[in-house]
């Protein structure tokens, strides 16, 4: 096996891979280390391609995988995952923007520290305030729902123990919560470099304002599965209890003010409404709770676990 994987996803990158590809091979000459690059062109509709094609039949330690048409960074990199052979992999974005200096802090952190991932924080960022404010409101709320303290969890540049990206799969746009992922696999030593960000050289940036709703949806998604993929019956289960339980102590009450004291129609109160729809939203979420214990207790993966280590015959 060799040292390091370099996985490095990319949409119409063409003008940035030759120098990208230049500075990689001088710090991996420098260092003496056994590598690999894994380009993934995630369809690009330029010649990015076609450069990788090149640089593969000048160097063999650069490969490549192209996509028929755009799947998006999470598919990019879960495709590279799979193929990284490299003690330790490491993830940076194709646009100039990470630096490969930072590759042999980052493999030193993995083999010398222990670390089973080192994200990037890009302390000093060159984006426009209208980037950085909802980018640091997003990573607070990251922080605060996954326990994880990281201050930058979209940081393109990361490393990671090989067995942290063969245990793992990333899809949709998951890339942004692959700190989340590891450590729902149980690789708990995640630690952070402050790295340094250089400013676009070329082209523009592939991302909209769309990512932060996206990536808010997509948090709310992880938690979710985190806790209750295995047990959805602890959630769903427990509000629906809840919620039917309130609803009927309320058709309780107004039953009682209504046979004691006859002082109203039980139907001219708001109230009686609020309790007849409390205990169909509960009776509703109990079921969806059922019926996803149903479905968890015989999908294929029920008793599948993640194992890194086994002894004996």
């Amino acid at each position: 096996m060799m040292d390091i994987s370099v996985v490095i996803p990319l949409l119409n990158e063409e003008e940035s891979l030759p120098e990208l590809a230049s500075w990689i091979q001088q710090v991996m000459t420098e260092n003496n280390f056994n590598w690999e690059v894994i380009f993934v062109d995630d369809g690009s509709s330029d010649k990015s391609w076609q450069v990788i094609e090149d640089l593969s039949a000048q160097n063999p330690h650069f490969k490549g995988i192209k996509f028929r048409r755009n799947y998006g960074k999470a598919a990019a990199l879960n495709v590279a995952f799979q193929e990284a052979s490299g003690d330790v992999v490491i993830t940076m974005d194709a646009d100039l923007q990470d630096s490969p200096d930072e590759i042999p802090e980052l493999y030193t952190m993995i083999t010398n520290d222990g670390f089973d991932l080192v994200s990037g924080w890009k302390k000093k960022r060159h984006d426009p305030i209208s980037k950085t404010i909802p980018t640091r409101f997003y990573n607070w709320s990251a922080r605060r729902m996954s326990g994880i303290k990281l201050h930058d969890f979209n940081c393109g540049l990361k490393a990671y123990r090989n067995p942290v990206v063969k245990s793992i799969e990333v899809y949709g746009d998951m890339h942004r919560y692959i700190p989340f992922l590891a450590k729902w696999a149980g690789f708990r030593k995640i630690g952070e470099k402050i790295v340094h960000h250089q400013k676009r050289k070329y082209g523009k940036t592939k991302f909209g304002l769309d990512r932060f709703y996206k990536g808010y949806l997509d948090l709310l998604t992880i938690s979710f599965m985190s806790r209750f993929v295995k047990r959805p019956m602890h959630f769903f289960g427990l509000w629906g209890s809840l919620l039917f339980t309130a609803g009927f102590f309320i058709a309780i009450y107004l039953a009682y003010e209504k046979f004691f004291h006859q002082a109203f129609k039980m139907t001219e109160r708001p109230l009686f409404f609020f309790g007849i729809l409390a205990m169909i939203m509960g009776t509703q979420l109990f079921v969806a709770g059922f019926l996803g214990e149903l479905v968890s207790r015989n999908s294929s993966d029920r008793n599948q676990y993640l194992v890194e280590k086994k002894t004996g015959n």
